[in-house]
């Protein structure tokens, strides 16, 4: 069974990459010869997914032109945050208002996404209908291109937990359904929050990737990535 939706976080205001973020949102930024978002919804549309709802705030205009001309085979809807920035979990539980109960991917577009991440993808999918759990896909620090990261998370018998010493970062790509949102009573909220819940319940999956993770932070760590030889 293949999860048919998906929310694409693209409303950030992209302060830790300015300058480049002064004139470009963030997602519109090119990595080689696609933009972050673009290389979002092609991961997407690879896995089968068939409707994605993408939020949007800063210099959010262009995002919107962007969607309007970006031919995709998935049906794509914008969830407006112009007026009022909702935060990562506030932004999930409005924009994913149509999905129902159908689970949802929730991806974030500073990752990069290359296609390896499409077997990730099913691995995680696998663990959370398996565990009837909301999931994480977690990816070792060590993996990570940079080496700031002193780790979000642990991870045993695909539970996860927040500890003193953490070895696992959040990848950017999670798995979820609305009630999990529905639960908290504020318009305005972080992901963190949610997860916090989660976590003290035991109720949290996780899945750990095995892919090289290259995360795009700082306009540093943008330069960086952008010198490399990347294809897809």
């Amino acid at each position: 069974m293949r999860v048919k939706h998906a929310m694409i976080l693209a409303a950030g205001l992209g302060t830790r990459m300015k300058p480049l973020t002064l004139e470009t949102p963030k997602p519109l930024v090119k990595v080689g010869s696609k933009n972050l978002l673009e290389r979002s919804i092609n991961l997407l549309e690879n896995y089968g997914v068939e409707q994605v709802i993408i939020n949007v705030h800063h210099l959010a205009e262009q995002i919107e032109k962007f969607i309007l001309n970006f031919k995709s085979k998935i049906k794509i809807t914008v969830s407006n945050e112009k007026d009022l920035l909702l935060d990562t979990g506030g932004g999930v539980k409005e924009g994913t208002k149509s999905f129902g109960k159908n689970p949802f991917f929730i991806l974030n577009p500073d990752t990069l996404w290359l296609t390896d991440y499409l077997v990730e993808m099913q691995s995680l999918e696998k663990i959370y209908y398996e565990s009837e759990k909301p999931c994480l896909l977690l990816v070792n620090k060590r993996l990570s291109f940079d080496n700031n990261f002193k780790g979000d998370f642990n991870l045993k018998n695909n539970i996860v937990s927040k500890d003193v010493k953490n070895d696992l970062i959040f990848t950017g790509l999670q798995l979820f359904d609305r009630i999990y949102f529905d639960l908290i009573d504020k318009k305005v909220f972080s992901m963190n929050e949610v997860w916090k819940n989660l976590i003290d319940n035991k109720k949290l999956a996780g899945f750990e990737s095995s892919k090289k993770f290259y995360h795009l932070n700082t306009e540093e760590m943008y330069k960086k990535i952008s010198s490399l030889d990347i294809t897809d």
